[in-house]
């Protein structure tokens, strides 16, 4: 098998594999530059985007935990306009997809930034955060709504063109199929999940809980399972295309996902143990579906064996 049997194409991107970095934790891309050639990747899923600059969570904002890490950072960064500016002159020049994740505190404000973001060229898709509380309705997230995922989705589907629209779902639900078949709905063209799981963690000593925030988002190889199961479901319950995520940290790991249908997957956490870590991913999987007498990455997708 060569690299190039690693090429996908859904959703209205083309990508030379299906390794992308999911968002928070690769910044702009062009932070992880002196670790590898972006070029490698399948794509690039910027940290997440507001309309204006957001400073986030005070500190402490992560913590560590076993087989992971809780998270707190509360979506800091530096507005869409400092983002067209400053970053994507840069990233346009990589021969990668670029795709914008966005952060929103209602539906108009999805649609607003959604329509900038696809006006510009080198944006090749956007992911809808819908983990986002909806200041509007009482401060719960979205993306434990179905009714509030297809409002989301269909607001930025207005504005957004031809540009792709990616829903990243959270698995704080009770059933992530029912929110997929909610996105779909209102237009969603791929799926993301999955998004961290909320947990928290203390510290005994001084009886103080280690983030500021108290709940944090857990991620990391310990939701890989929960992310595995997450995946396999929407997958089966939707006809559009999923990416997976969650506890990446090998290319066994990828492939799991890409076996129980995923079209391409993100890595995270792995990229602040191993900042060069999904540079080498595309490599070392395609030595492992060789070592499995696989020819292309199209023959293992949906693969799973199912007893009856």
């Amino acid at each position: 098998m060569e690299a190039k049997d690693l090429q996908v194409s859904f959703a209205g991107l083309s990508m030379s594999n299906p390794v992308m970095t999911a968002s928070g934790t690769f910044g702009f891309g062009l932070e992880f530059a002196p670790y590898g050639d972006l070029s490698k990747l399948g794509g690039i899923v910027a940290k997440g985007l507001s309309l204006k600059p957001r400073e986030g969570n005070p500190m402490p904002r992560i913590a560590e935990t076993p087989c992971g890490m809780l998270n707190a950072i509360g979506i800091q960064n530096p507005g869409v306009e400092a983002f067209v500016k400053q970053a994507l002159p840069a990233l346009k020049r990589q021969d990668t997809a670029v795709v914008a994740n966005l952060y929103a505190c209602d539906p108009e404000e999805f649609g607003e930034l959604g329509g900038i973001l696809a006006a510009e060229e080198g944006v090749h898709a956007l992911e809808v955060n819908v983990s986002c509380p909806n200041v509007k309705e009482g401060g719960a997230a979205f993306g434990q709504d179905p009714i509030q995922i297809a409002r989301v989705t269909e607001s930025v589907k207005k504005r957004s063109g031809d540009t792709p629209v990616i829903v990243k779902l959270s698995p704080n639900v009770s059933d992530i199929a029912t929110c997929a078949r909610a996105a779909v709905d209102g237009g969603a063209d791929a799926l993301s999940l999955i998004n961290t799981l909320i947990g928290m963690s203390v510290d005994v000593r001084n009886r103080k809980p280690r983030l500021a925030n108290v709940v944090g988002g857990l991620s990391g190889p310990a939701i890989k399972p929960v992310a595995l199961r997450c995946v396999h479901q929407v997958c089966r319950a939707v006809g559009v295309p999923v990416i997976g995520i969650g506890g990446i940290a090998s290319a066994e790991d990828a492939l799991e996902f890409i076996m129980v249908g995923a079209h391409a997957v993100q890595v995270g956490t792995a990229n602040f143990l191993r900042p060069d870590f999904a540079f080498d991913l595309p490599e070392q999987m395609v030595a492992l579906l060789t070592e499995l007498g696989v020819e292309r990455l199209e023959d293992f997708r949906g693969s799973l064996e199912i007893p009856l």
